[in-house]
């Protein structure tokens, strides 16, 4: 049969070997190995993220009714219902405070809105005007200093002066001299018993 169709027996072991090995390259699970079954890892990875997004689709329906009821720990319930508990009463009393509050302002100031914007204006502060506050504080406090340097400059240059003063005039008292060009020594006597009654 092989002879009369013309194939040797070694060309048809060929072609079946290049079949074998075709089905084997393509459906090779040494692709995944080797690096080439990176998009077929992310095909499957988007195929799972798409299945857990419709689960979840179908899950919110049933949630909806219980998204605005509270539901806590079992360990901790007692003190989240007692903090809740608390809370409501405090929002009982709030808004017999705020009448009572107005009320009082009313009785105190003559002009009750005029006081009560500039209370909110006082309160509610801009970053602006908290800076502005700052820096005139700050503008204040550095013209007290400079104002109380320039009062002791004042104050040792007096001093300086009324003590160059008395060397002076010390200066002079002591350096008198006589006719001859001696020294005067009464001058001198009378100017040391002079320093000694100031001392005393």
């Amino acid at each position: 049969f092989e002879k009369s169709m013309g194939f040797s027996s070694t060309v048809l072991k060929w072609q079946l070997w290049r079949k074998n090995k075709r089905k084997i390259v393509f459906n090779s699970p040494f692709l995944i190995l080797s690096g080439r079954g990176f998009a077929f890892r992310r095909k499957q990875k988007i195929e799972r993220q798409y299945r857990r997004l419709l689960k979840k689709r179908r899950q919110v329906p049933a949630q909806q009714g219980d998204q605005f009821t509270d539901t806590y720990p079992e360990h901790l319930k007692h003190l989240y219902l007692a903090e809740e508990e608390k809370l409501k009463k405090r929002r009982r009393k709030t808004p017999d405070d705020s009448v009572s509050s107005e009320e009082n302002v009313s009785r105190t100031c003559t002009f009750p809105s005029r006081s009560v914007v500039t209370q909110e204006k006082f309160k509610n502060k801009t970053s602006n005007q908290k800076a502005k506050e700052e820096y005139e504080k700050i503008k204040a406090e550095h013209a007290r200093k400079r104002e109380e340097a320039e009062k002791r400059k004042q104050q040792r240059e007096e001093a300086q002066r009324l003590y160059k003063k008395k060397k002076m005039e010390a200066y002079k008292i002591l350096s008198k001299k006589t006719k001859k060009g001696q020294p005067n020594l009464n001058l001198q006597v009378e100017f040391l018993l002079q320093k000694i009654q100031q001392n005393t």
